[in-house]
């Protein structure tokens, strides 16, 4: 396995994510060498732009492979992941006739991967499924680690299931064709890891050289961040898969952040620009709680404004704030539980905030 093969070790369910140059070309060739047997019938997930871009590509190389595949799109947007979407993906199932031989691949961001990794999850009861992400944000983290879900009106990816993929296959160069607010927004999670775990990768990013770098999208700098970030998702998880500890620390800023998403409107700020304000917002809570030095806080803030990122927080009403935390899965026992810093690359969970202690962010 080389350094951009990464095995996500589990006691059933391990798999490797690879991170290639180009990989988008020969998918066939990688299902080949995973073990994906030949005549299997596959259904591609994806939305309209993914799949205008890479979809008939895909297709020729997998037919080539003699593989029978299929894609379907489904509308982009947060607002579609949604158990109306999902439906409409278990019709295309029953259409091309997947059966439990068979197999699903997510192609695209965040949102492709978590609806079409929960229809595998729940297709006769679970089918393999690849993603390959084409964002930014999931590379680094949606595509990694089996959480798979649709949101519900009270609340984000409250329905879902824990379900590892078989593989991830990650190709850098499709991230040339992401919008650069995209790109900005997944480098959020990128910081993340850098402060929950990763005091190194905190200082590769602030570095002016290195950031220049990636936001030029430099190949080498990609890889080597998209590596990082990786690695420190999958030890993570492979001691706690299913986050009943301190997988929880990947949560990170998204408390706050699903709450600035649930109520200004999925769509108004982007997932990782509500992560950065999140961050900003549990970065001033242990700065008043003297968990971390004030200039760690401002070392945080200042990185994440030096991607583009927001850190403002939104005028929500308090009242409606506090709904939204405690519908959050993250609530344990009727107590909220927050992710907070201790230093640059080391956070903890804490159940003891009180309302006044983070409310006051909010108008």
């Amino acid at each position: 396995m080389n350094k951009n093969q990464i095995l996500v070790p589990l006691n059933n369910n391990s798999y490797e994510v690879t991170i290639k140059q180009g990989l988008v070309n020969s998918i066939g060739e990688e299902l080949n060498r995973i073990g994906i047997n030949k005549d299997r019938k596959i259904l591609i997930v994806s939305n309209q732009e993914i799949s205008n871009l890479f979809g008939e590509k895909i297709l020729r190389n997998l037919k080539k492979n003699n593989f029978y595949a299929e894609i379907f799109n489904i509308k982009a947007g947060e607002s579609y992941k949604n158990l109306a979407t999902l439906s409409d993906i278990y019709n295309a199932a029953f259409e091309i006739g997947l059966d439990r031989n068979s197999l699903i691949i997510a192609l695209g961001g965040g949102i492709v991967g978590d609806v079409a990794g929960f229809a595998a999850a729940t297709w006769l009861r679970g089918i393999e499924y690849i993603q390959i992400p084409t964002t930014l944000l999931s590379m680094v983290d949606s595509s990694v680690g089996g959480k798979t879900a649709v949101n519900h009106p009270k609340g984000k990816n409250l329905i879902g299931a824990f379900y590892q993929p078989k593989a991830v296959l990650i190709d850098p160069e499709t991230l040339a064709t992401l919008p650069s607010r995209e790109f900005k927004a997944g480098m959020a999670e990128v910081i993340k890891y850098g402060i929950i775990k990763d005091k190194v990768l905190f200082e590769y990013l602030e570095s002016e050289k290195n950031r220049n770098k990636i936001l030029n999208l430099e190949n080498e700098s990609l890889i080597q961040i998209i590596n990082n970030s990786i690695r420190t998702k999958a030890i993570i998880v492979s001691q706690d898969e299913k986050e009943n500890g301190v997988r929880a620390i990947l949560n990170y800023g998204h408390s706050f952040g699903h709450v600035i998403e649930n109520l200004c409107g999925y769509g108004e700020y982007l997932h990782g620009e509500a992560i950065s304000i999140g961050m900003k917002i549990a970065g001033d809570i242990a700065t008043e709680k003297n968990l971390w030095l004030k200039e760690d806080s401002l070392r945080q803030n200042n990185l994440i404004e030096s991607y583009g990122l927001p850190t403002q927080t939104p005028k929500i009403k308090k009242n409606e704030v506090i709904t939204i935390l405690m519908g959050d899965k993250k609530v344990r026992d009727g107590k909220m539980r927050f992710i907070l810093p201790k230093e640059i690359g080391k956070v903890d969970i804490f159940n003891d905030i009180e309302e006044s202690q983070f409310l006051k962010y909010f108008d």
